[in-house]
């Protein structure tokens, strides 16, 4: 059962207007989706146009490819949406990159604006582990001075959390579809099963 306090965050967010007022053109509300007794909480980027429309993180082609994944660790999408937690580095859609296509990656300032939901989400929900999606929210975790090469099929364990990451499984990315690559999101992939399977043993 969601707590007050948990529920309270997510009307905050969902009226935020911080960075509509600070120029930036960003589509409200905040899109997250989940239970605050969650054990896993995955991380993305930020939502895209679709995902403000159905209300529900990677909603379109990029949750499909990452719930194939996570379907390769045994993990249900249906019981995952409902049971754990997701977030974004960014609450908001972005919008599109202007000139070019693709959506716009957050501002540093807009991701500073947003940053004290993050924390108020990882301590609300005080997840065992946390899953990075794509660079901006890796970055979060292990800095900005590495490649996803050197990353993704590692984990750490920060704050009494394991960490992670996966590389963003969007159609726009090639990195995912090289097949050196590949091996690297299988070693993730068999990290985030060993995880689960102990999370979840005796529940």
């Amino acid at each position: 059962m969601a707590s007050q306090e948990f529920i309270d965050l997510q009307t905050e967010m969902r009226r935020c207007q911080l960075c509509v007022e600070g120029g930036y053109e960003v589509t409200p509300p905040a899109v997250t989706q989940g239970s605050v007794d969650a054990r896993i909480m995955t991380i993305g980027q930020a939502p895209g146009i679709t995902e403000v429309d159905a209300a529900r993180p990677f909603n379109a082609s990029s949750g499909k490819r990452l719930f194939e994944w996570l379907a390769e660790a045994g993990i249900d999408e249906d019981w995952f949406r409902t049971t754990q937690y997701m977030s974004s580095v960014t609450k908001c859609y972005p919008g599109r990159v202007k000139g070019g296509s693709g959506d716009r990656v957050p501002t540093r300032k807009e991701q500073a604006l947003c940053r004290p939901f993050l924390d108020q989400e990882l301590t609300l929900v005080a997840p065992k582990l946390v899953i990075p999606i794509g660079r901006l929210a890796i970055e979060l975790f292990f800095g900005r001075k590495f490649t996803l090469s050197e990353i993704i099929g590692s984990e750490q364990v920060q704050d009494g959390r394991w960490i992670v990451p996966l590389p963003h499984p969007s159609g726009a990315s090639r990195w995912h579809q090289i097949e050196e690559n590949k091996q690297l999101i299988q070693q993730a992939i068999r990290l985030i099963a060993k995880r689960y399977q102990l999370l979840f043993a005796t529940s």
